[in-house]
């Protein structure tokens, strides 16, 4: 065997992965942070999740790398009735699907792939749902399926989507990931072998990589996508997800060239890859929240004097100093300054140990009462250590005469159980999916949210209705005032205590060509080469 045919083989069968002389021209190593539930996008919510299957997928409109606007992607163009409750999508032709050992596509992308993709979410009844046995939390979370009164094939390729109501945020909605269009013709595949749960573990999609192989906790692996309708866009051969948990090992690989660009460095090896000059640190403003929430539907945080006691026992500033040391800012308001509609005029109540002590005692709660504080296992970009932030809290509250246990769950775990409300109090935060107001004060605080980003089981019908009107009008100075009203309201009400704005930081070798940092905290490689 010729030793090139060698060194091929031994990278294919990702003998060579984690070896900087493993990599082949053209090939990037991505130290990730965990292990995904699955590659469908619309099933699950959470970053890690969401980062594997960016390579996978298009959608009708995308983001603009880098950026918040919004572009043409399986959808050339696109119009609005006068009303603003139609909106028809012209699809593009000559895409195609990615194959599979157990599946090649007949057709390409068409319209009937947009309709399967969407009614699987919109209809309760729909076939291939309830063989899959799955639910489409972000989707109803967001009220889409309240919006959404139909979705129509046209014509061979083109689309129409009829609302119930207008809603100004429905092109921003269909850029995220949970919209990502899969094939129609792959899910009656599916069906027809009685495996439609295939379709989260032997993914398919139209976009510029293909998957290749998945190893839990260890490695995701995929090649470049040699038939991508945007060839240009693709400039990698292949495309290796280095699993890592811990942050301070994605660091050191990173450093020995072993992975080309990583997720999440701790706020305390900043300098050391600043002072490298094999790595480009990447650093933007933030657009996060890390916060905690109480659930409203426990005792005794049902009681708005005791959500008030507690954040305003909190000390930010000095979890600003141990936690994110220097990597982030006081939040005060629901959302990072960095939205439109921000309102500057939010402020938090004065820390008051003594009136916080007097509000509890008016609420009945007796000294030495037990709380649980649950503290996430991973490093988030809105919380770079939450167990040493809850460590912090703990102290804080104890001072106000509450017993405060520390409760965390492996990740996937802890955010089930979290969407299930066992928590009374938890740490947890959001990176913003599309640049909208409502992705942080409608997807976290609505009625609708609870049971998927309402960690706070929080549900005001005044409040409700304010985001309601707030989506139904296209005027941004009308829905910046309601908006507005909005922040206050929860400020008022305090289903949460924002807690901090992190600076989002990237380290990438300067051998990658062309990266550019999502303000969503999305990881996209399409465009992106390596020298």
């Amino acid at each position: 065997m010729r030793m090139t045919s060698l060194f091929a083989a031994l990278l294919g069968a990702g003998l060579l992965a984690h070896s900087p002389l493993g990599l082949a021209k053209g090939s990037l190593v991505f130290c990730s942070e965990g292990s995904p539930s699955g590659f469908d996008t619309a099933q699950y919510q959470s970053g890690t999740d969401n980062d594997v299957s960016e390579p996978l997928y298009n959608r009708l409109v995308e983001f603009e790398r880098g950026a918040t606007v919004v572009e043409p992607s399986l959808a050339t163009d696109w119009s609005i009735s006068d009303d603003g409750l139609v909106y028809t999508f012209n699809l593009r032709p000559g895409v195609k699907f990615h194959s599979n050992p157990g599946f090649t596509p007949s057709r390409e992308f068409n319209a009937d792939d947009v309709v399967f993709t969407f009614n699987r979410m919109l209809d309760p009844t729909h076939p291939f749902r309830l063989a899959y046995g799955t639910v489409f939390p972000y989707f109803n979370a967001m009220g889409m399926d309240k919006t959404i009164a139909r979705v129509e094939k046209t014509g061979p390729m083109t689309v129409t989507f009829t609302l119930n109501h207008p809603d100004a945020t429905l092109l921003q909605n269909l850029a995220m990931s949970f919209a990502s269009v899969i094939s129609a013709e792959y899910a009656e595949h599916l069906m027809a072998r009685g495996t439609p749960s295939d379709i989260t573990h032997k993914p398919i999609g139209t976009g510029p990589f293909v998957f290749a192989r998945y190893q839990k906790d260890t490695q995701i692996r995929y090649r470049g996508n040699t038939e991508y309708w945007a060839p240009d866009q693709v400039k990698l051969d292949n495309l290796i997800y280095s699993i890592n948990v811990d942050p301070s090992v994605r660091v050191q690989k990173l450093i020995k060239g072993e992975c080309q660009v990583s997720i999440h460095p701790r706020p305390a090896d900043l300098e050391a890859l600043r002072r490298d000059e094999s790595i480009n640190l990447i650093e933007k403003p933030a657009y996060n929240l890390g916060y905690i929430a109480y659930n409203t539907r426990h005792k005794p945080f049902d009681q708005l004097e005791v959500r008030q006691a507690l954040d305003m026992a909190v000390n930010k500033e000095a979890i600003i100093k141990a936690v994110f040391q220097g990597a982030g800012q006081v939040a005060v308001n629901t959302m990072p300054p960095t939205q439109w509609s921000y309102d500057e005029s939010v402020a938090d109540a004065p820390r008051d140990l003594d009136k916080a002590r007097q509000l509890l005692r008016d609420a009945g709660v007796k000294e030495g009462t037990e709380i649980t504080l649950w503290a996430m296992p991973v490093q988030r970009p809105y919380n770079p250590d939450a167990r040493l932030m809850a460590q912090m809290l703990q102290d804080d509250w104890g001072k106000l005469g509450l017993k405060v246990n520390i409760v965390s769950y492996e990740w996937g775990e802890y955010l089930k159980r979290a969407k299930s409300g066992e928590h009374d109090t938890l740490l947890i935060g959001w990176t913003g999916d599309n640049g909208d107001p409502d992705n942080w004060l409608g997807t976290l605080y609505s009625c609708d949210a609870i049971g998927s980003h309402n960690h706070s089981m929080w549900c005001d019908p005044e409040y409700d209705a304010l985001m309601k009107k707030a989506k139904g009008t296209s005027d941004r100075e009308q829905r910046s005032e309601l908006y507005r009203q909005a922040q206050h309201y929860i400020k008022q009400n305090v289903p949460i205590t924002p807690i901090a704005h992190s600076t989002v930081s990237q380290p990438v070798s300067t051998r990658v060509q062309d990266y550019r940092v999502s303000p969503f905290g999305k990881t996209t490689f399409r465009d992106v080469g390596i020298d």
